[in-house]
């Protein structure tokens, strides 16, 4: 069963999981809309509650999370003011699932808008996958991540995400308290099986984890 919806200012599509579940986040990259991985995250975490929101900014009709002047320039301004409402977005969804885990999964820009969420609202996830992010600033520090898991993945070719700057969030998040581990494969800005191996497993961890908290 799935709904759409516009509440709270974002188109999105939820599919409800099993009572006590995690709740699982799942955000688009450029040009794709709330449908790219709903079924992922249903495959990744079957019990899990999956939340899909659509990206509320159009780049010559292609779905954002955030406008950019440029490939790979952003603009500072709205990439704030995008965080913020995503950020209240699903604080109102994790207060909804008192005692879920709470976890997200992005890829290209949907990664990008996940990850600046990560660092502004420390606490609101408790891991997250980021798919081919690029971060080409350095996040404000708005207090430690420590407690929260990530996982970065990325290619070693990709001409979007430069390895260097992969390599320099990674270290970001791990200066931040982060526990922060990356899956290199050796092609570009495409998803390859390799990586939905290691996030099932990573995500499936994490759920696994929570449970025995509980």
């Amino acid at each position: 069963m799935t709904e759409a919806a516009a509440r709270d200012g974002y188109i999105h599509r939820a599919e409800p999981g099993a009572p006590g579940g995690p709740l699982l986040f799942v955000f688009h990259g450029t040009g794709a809309d709330e449908t790219q991985f709903l079924g992922l995250g249903r495959d990744l975490l079957p019990e899990a509650t999956v939340v899909a929101p659509r990206g509320d900014v159009s780049e010559h009709g292609a779905a954002r999370y955030f406008r950019r002047t440029a490939e790979g320039v952003y603009d500072m301004d709205d990439l704030a003011r995008a965080t913020a409402k995503m950020a209240a977005f699903v604080a109102g969804r994790r207060e909804a699932h008192a005692g879920a885990a709470v976890l997200g999964l992005g890829y290209s820009n949907g990664a990008n808008i996940l990850a600046s969420v990560l660092f502004s609202h420390p606490g609101l996830f408790d891991a997250a996958v980021l798919m081919h992010p690029l971060i080409p600033f350095t996040p404000a520090d708005a207090g430690s991540l420590a407690g929260t898991a990530v996982l970065v993945t990325a290619g070693r070719r990709d001409p979007i995400c430069p390895q260097d700057l992969t390599e320099s969030l990674v270290s970001t998040l791990r200066r931040r308290g982060a526990g922060a581990d990356i899956f290199w494969h050796d092609g570009g800005h495409e998803i390859r099986q390799g990586e939905i191996v290691a996030a099932h497993a990573f995500l499936a961890d994490r759920h696994a984890r929570s449970r025995r908290r509980t």
